[in-house]
């Protein structure tokens, strides 16, 4: 509730802007979509925005064992179907928020053309039911593998090679901005990109590949703590409820079709990210869990850096982060530990 309301008076002017409108969203099962759900429902509730929502899913009885409160909420509606091929809805929707992913289980092949075909269908839909604002999230993964000390700016034009893990997923982000640049030039409608890095919150899945995920789930279940490579590699989180300030703010004052990145500069190593999961752990619980590295350090590897420069959307759009890697991962600990 109190990250709720601290968005809301961050982004106030921005609701107001979505009264009486109607609002569809892809990938409203996953962790950006249930904090985007629950914002608006907050929201909704708080000003009597009168906003109607649509959730385009592939399995709804999996969204209500996840989240019964917003399965069962009569303010929102849920569509069936596959991003690629869903039955387009006659009606107008004036906001199209699209996070959807693709299950990391399917093949490379069959999840690049998810992301790709999805994200052209989502853009038709928004040609034709006269949409004015399409938020497109994007990936850091559209950068490639980078092991450069510097942070990564939204001037980097580079690509993953396909040899690299995940690489489907920054090949079709990237397929999905030129996509998202046509439609908008073609079709008079506003494209909003947000390549998004690195987050920690409530929705998040413990059980991904999200390492940070991974540890949080590792010690709620009394340890050890696993670190599958040496440690490494450097990361940075950015808490779910900056994730939605910035999204909206992207949206709403962000360029058209100009990519904003989205994340955190406060960089951590894997090994040392281990660690303050354990220790966070023991502050809430008194419970001591181990930390294993599974693999010896190679000083000849470069290191693995996946970390965000920010400032074109703190310099632009007047962004900040407000919530320490600390509070986050207090925050999240917390809302597993209470379900």
């Amino acid at each position: 509730m109190i990250d709720l309301e601290f968005i809301f008076s961050q982004c106030s002017e921005f609701f107001r802007k979505i009264q009486n409108n109607n609002i569809f969203i892809t990938g409203g099962t996953g962790f950006f979509g249930c904090w985007f759900l629950e914002t608006l429902l907050y929201v909704n509730k708080k000003i009597n925005l009168n906003i109607k929502i649509t959730v385009l899913t592939r399995n709804f009885e999996i969204f209500k064992n996840k989240a019964p409160h917003l399965a069962n909420n009569p303010s929102i509606n849920f569509h069936i179907g596959d991003i690629r091929n869903f039955n387009f809805q006659e009606q107008k929707f004036d906001f199209i928020l699209h996070c959807a992913g693709a299950p990391i289980e399917e093949n490379r092949i069959n999840r690049f053309d998810i992301f790709t075909k999805g994200t052209r269908n989502i853009l038709e839909f928004a040609k034709d039911s006269g949409c004015k604002k399409v938020l497109f999230t994007s990936s850091g993964s559209v950068y490639g593998k980078k092991h450069s000390e510097q942070y990564i700016n939204e001037d980097l034009n580079t690509i993953p090679a396909f040899k690299e893990p995940y690489a489907e997923l920054g090949l079709a982000k990237r397929i999905g901005e030129f996509f998202c640049y046509e439609y908008s030039k073609h079709y008079n409608f506003e494209a909003k990109i947000a390549r998004c890095f690195t987050f920690v919150g409530p929705y998040l899945p413990l059980d991904k590949n999200y390492a940070i995920g991974n540890f949080i789930r590792d010690a709620m279940n009394g340890g050890p703590i696993v670190v599958k490579g040496d440690g490494t590699a450097v990361r940075s989180y950015m808490y779910a409820s900056d994730l939605m300030i910035w999204l909206w703010t992207i949206l709403f004052k962000g360029k058209n079709c100009e990519p904003y990145n989205v994340g955190s500069e406060e960089e951590i190593t894997i090994k040392e990210l281990a660690f303050k999961v354990a220790e966070i752990y023991k502050k809430l619980t008194g419970k001591t869990v181990e930390v294993i590295i599974q693999e010896e350090h190679d000083p000849t590897k470069p290191v693995d850096r996946y970390v965000p420069s920010t400032k074109k959307a703190k310099t632009e759009l007047g962004l900040k982060q407000t919530v320490s890697l600390e509070d986050a991962i207090e925050k999240t600990f917390l809302f597993y530990l209470s379900h």
